[in-house]
């Protein structure tokens, strides 16, 4: 699946997969050495996030149910905690410096091809 920002037409990854069962979501990225440029992991649903265990940073998007951006983390360390955002319908986990790179800003919609 691919993430498209529809409020500048910037390509956020090319090949984004979803985690929407329990087990997914808490599994999520971990085990993982390192997280390519183009990827993603789509958790569904989830209005926070852990980085327990993990290796490296990440970018985080959390998402409304119009797939709005309510809040964009860059760079997020392992071993840290995200707030929890009762709005949100649902995260995307990117590799650092995709929301830099693509400019992506807090209430910017998304869309999923």
């Amino acid at each position: 699946m691919k993430i498209i920002n529809k409020t500048n037409n910037n390509t956020l990854a090319e090949n984004a997969m979803v985690a929407n069962t329990p087990f997914k979501r808490m599994k999520g990225l971990l085990g993982k050495r390192d997280f390519s440029k183009g990827q993603a992991l789509i958790l569904d649903p989830c209005n926070s996030i852990h980085m327990f265990f993990m290796r490296f940073p990440i970018d985080v998007l959390f998402l409304d149910k119009n797939n709005h951006v309510l809040k964009a983390i860059s760079s997020l360390r392992p071993f840290c905690l995200t707030p929890v955002y009762f709005k949100s319908k649902l995260a995307i986990e990117l590799p650092v410096g995709t929301i830099e790179f693509s400019s992506t800003c807090e209430g910017h919609e998304l869309s999923f091809i």
